[in-house]
């Protein structure tokens, strides 16, 4: 058979050719998926996640314990100016 007969046989037959293409993907995606190593990966991967959104609301939670510090503050500060105006 000659390059130009395959070529018009698949020109034909495209269709056919994208379905069977379509079905090789599924089968070879599922297992890759299913693989060990997919499984690890993700796991870790999953890992890290949390591990990072763990460490973010500590961070915030830390920062607005220092806010309310500051607010805590800056209110003491102004009934200590209040006070010393009026004695005066």
């Amino acid at each position: 058979m000659r390059r130009e007969d395959i070529i018009n046989t698949c020109v034909e037959h495209k269709h056919a050719l994208i379905f069977a293409a379509g079905i090789a993907t599924a089968i070879i995606g599922k297992k890759i998926l299913e693989s060990d190593a997919v499984k690890d990966a993700t796991t870790q991967g999953m890992a890290a996640v949390m591990s990072a959104k763990k460490d973010a609301e500590e961070c915030f939670q830390d920062m607005r314990e220092n806010a309310e510090d500051i607010v805590v503050d800056a209110h003491e500060e102004d009934k200590k100016e209040i006070y010393v105006e009026a004695k005066e």
